[in-house]
């Protein structure tokens, strides 16, 4: 959870060395716990091993960031229709819980708090459908966004466009309105993957200047 920490805060970037050291220096333990969570991560694909070399964060990669948000749709908008057909009134008021905190979440410059409510919102979305499979991979994917992806990079979509689609969707789902529901879904992480993918073009042309 260390690792993961220094990842969302941008302390460690994609395409950077990890130092052990550094590491156990900074959490305060011995590199073998160390190690054990750096081969986890591995396996989660937020970093690599190079042999005899140590471990590295995976580069920015367009075509992988548009089939994380492909799949993010495909997942979400399939959980959509069990969640409409399940949610209770109780349901219901932790959405609208997860909604405001979104909507309330401080508008920093960094976008730390707001990454965290808006993931929070989506994935209480999900969860009420119940389905553990899905929701668990659902994570995983706003895991390489947020974490190997620098999720305050990536989440550029204007603030006023993100809280209209999400207070849209609430509503959809409010009504029961499946269509409704996958329509604004849809259109929603379209959106967000269109600025994002605009916003990694820009950095990726700004290295190739440099290098130039």
């Amino acid at each position: 959870m260390g690792i993961r920490r220094l990842f969302f805060l941008n302390e460690i970037i994609p395409g950077q060395k990890i130092s052990y050291r550094d590491l156990s220096e900074r959490l305060g333990m011995s590199t073998t716990p160390i190690i054990q969570a750096l081969k986890r991560l591995e396996f989660q694909g937020l970093v690599r091993h190079v042999p005899n070399r140590g471990y590295y964060t995976e580069e920015i990669s367009l075509e992988e960031i548009t089939q994380i948000y492909d799949f993010r749709e495909l997942i979400e908008i399939s959980l959509l229709e069990k969640t409409i057909a399940r949610i209770t009134k109780q349901g219901q008021k932790k959405l609208k819980t997860a909604l405001n905190n979104h909507l309330n979440a401080v508008r920093d410059i960094y976008l730390r708090e707001r990454l965290l409510k808006d993931m929070e919102f989506h994935l209480v979305l999900a969860e009420l459908s119940g389905c553990t499979i899905q929701i668990n991979t659902l994570k995983h994917l706003f895991d390489l966004l947020y974490l190997k992806y620098r999720g305050n990079i990536l989440f550029v979509t204007p603030m006023d466009t993100v809280d209209s689609e999400h207070i849209q969707l609430y509503g959809r789902v409010e009504k029961k309105d499946f269509e409704g529901a996958a329509k604004v879904l849809s259109k929603h992480i379209s959106n967000v993957k269109k600025h994002a993918l605009i916003s990694i073009e820009k950095i990726n042309q700004g290295k190739t200047l440099t290098t130039i």
